[in-house]
């Protein structure tokens, strides 16, 4: 493990406040929390906090945009040339919401600048493309009939985004819902609410109507639960944990039924075999688990590696994962930031002391890096078992946990083993097997020799308790249209 220090660069900070109908307001209780930058543990600014009366206040301006406003007078074809106008400002700001975002959360400048941003971008031009081609069917009916289906937006739509990927997450949500003609009250994560209020700003700046996109800071048990539990929002939207998708679920049978999609955590398999090419699969595995701090919900924490190559794998992971360079995110030599707040440090250096109290052996790191921020060494442990709490519960951290597999049947009933099932992946040269293992694998998405694979294109979200519906592609934007059946008497 390398450190790296750089004197930070300077960043600008956009707006603070709240983003309700085009204007930004304080809250309506005045009360304002800080952001902290995670690399130093110093304050950045405080930013305004919104409550139920300022979800009240966005849904109000919502509805009144899908109902009355101009957002419905617009053609589908201008919808999609507001998203396109969009994607071009980010484009021309690229390395201010970069340094932005990095500011916020701590994970390295080039991250943010060459994948983040670059999804970002590519996320909103797919779905501008797609604003003009919602299209439904005529369907052959029984009769003298004429039967046809309509896709419509939902109509006022909450979502609520996390902190790992603010911008990404932001445009996730934002695109599709956007380009089918829904209008938005947003919460962003307490703890990187930055770079999506600065988003706000070019929101306005490409010209989107009053009321259809509203920004709010705030906390899930204020601002989320008020989202949640609306009566005049009529879908939920949620990227975040399990427990917290439990509660949207719940509020949302209470209310008024409204729909919701959840995309929850991971425990994600990295199933690597002895026929493999071993070095590409060392370093997919390293990426797949160490990427952005290890905070993905896709992160490959559960690998399992087949015995008759566990040593050496085990090895070369190890020396890989001491080469990894660690410190200020502003470096442009750095390979891993900050976890993005104390609380998530904490969280995972309790993790690390649990691997070691079952008797999981740590071959490398496991302590903190510096004196200052939230950084965590690069950890692998070895001679992981399946009962152990590192095995079983989602880490978000950089804690590799290395299993041994005998062959294809075991490894397959044992990873399947899981609450979880959002994400999988299978390293061999024998394309039957990754097939076959690619078939039996109870996750939304399995990768085959290779990792973390993303594009706007294809779909994303979980099985079991990794959460409801999918987003990006086009079943992603499915799940913000209703289907109307019409019938004409002909």
């Amino acid at each position: 493990m390398v450190t790296a220090t750089r004197p930070e660069n300077k960043v600008k900070i956009g707006p603070t406040q709240l983003l309700i109908n085009n204007k930004w307001v304080e809250s309506a209780s005045g009360k304002r929390f800080e952001t902290i930058n995670p690399s130093t543990g110093e304050v950045i600014c405080d930013v305004a906090e919104a409550d139920a009366a300022d979800v009240d206040k966005a849904v109000i301006a919502a509805r009144n945009a899908f109902n009355q406003g101009d957002w419905p007078k617009l053609s589908a074809t201008q919808r999609g040339q507001l998203l396109y106008k969009l994607a071009d400002l980010i484009e021309a700001n690229i390395e201010e919401l970069a340094r932005l975002e990095t500011l916020d959360n701590g994970k390295p400048y080039q991250d943010s600048l060459n994948a983040d941003l670059q999804l970002v971008i590519a996320c909103y031009r797919y779905y501008a493309g797609w604003a003009d081609k919602i299209q439904g069917k005529t369907i052959p009916i029984n009769g003298p009939y004429f039967c046809y289906t309509r896709h419509e937006p939902v109509g006022v739509v909450g979502q609520i985004i996390p902190w790992n990927f603010p911008l990404l997450m932001q445009a996730w949500k934002l695109a599709p819902a956007l380009a089918a003609g829904n209008t938005v009250v947003m919460k962003t994560a307490e703890q990187t609410p930055l770079s999506a209020l600065r988003l706000g700003e070019l929101i306005l700046e490409a010209g989107f109507p009053p009321g259809v996109v509203n920004l709010l800071s705030g906390y899930g048990p204020t601002a989320g639960q008020a989202i949640a539990r609306h009566h005049d929002i009529d879908k939920v939207a949620f990227t975040g944990s399990t427990e917290v998708g439990h509660l949207i679920m719940e509020a949302a049978a209470q209310t008024n039924l409204k729909r919701v999609t959840l995309e929850l955590g991971g425990k994600s398999p990295n199933i690597v075999f002895a026929d493999a090419n071993l070095e590409q699969a060392i370093e997919g595995a390293h990426f797949g688990l160490f990427f952005n701090q290890g905070q993905c919900c896709c992160a490959g924490s559960r690998l399992f590696v087949e015995e008759k190559c566990y040593d050496e794998f085990v090895a070369k992971s190890v020396e890989r994962a001491k080469q990894r360079i660690v410190g200020d995110p502003f470096d442009d030599n750095t390979a891993q930031g900050s976890q993005v707040d104390r609380t998530q440090f904490d969280k995972v250096m309790e993790y690390i002391e649990s691997g070691q109290r079952e008797g999981a052996k740590l071959l490398c790191g496991g302590g903190r890096v510096g004196d200052r921020g939230y950084f965590i060494e690069p950890t692998v442990f070895a001679e992981v078992k399946d009962n152990m709490k590192i095995a079983q519960e989602e880490i978000f951290g950089p804690v590799m946990s290395i299993i041994k597999f005998k062959d294809m049947d075991e490894v397959i009933q044992r990873t399947n083993d899981t609450v979880y099932g959002l994400a999988a992946a299978v390293w061999t040269q024998d394309i039957s097997k990754g097939h076959a293992i690619a078939n039996a694998l109870r996750a939304g998405t399995v990768w085959v020799n290779c990792y973390d694979v993303f594009d706007a294109a294809a779909p994303f979200g979980g099985f079991k308790q990794s959460g409801m519906g999918r987003e990006l592609g086009e079943y992603g934007l499915q799940q913000y249209t209703e289907i109307k059946t019409v019938t004409v008497k002909l």
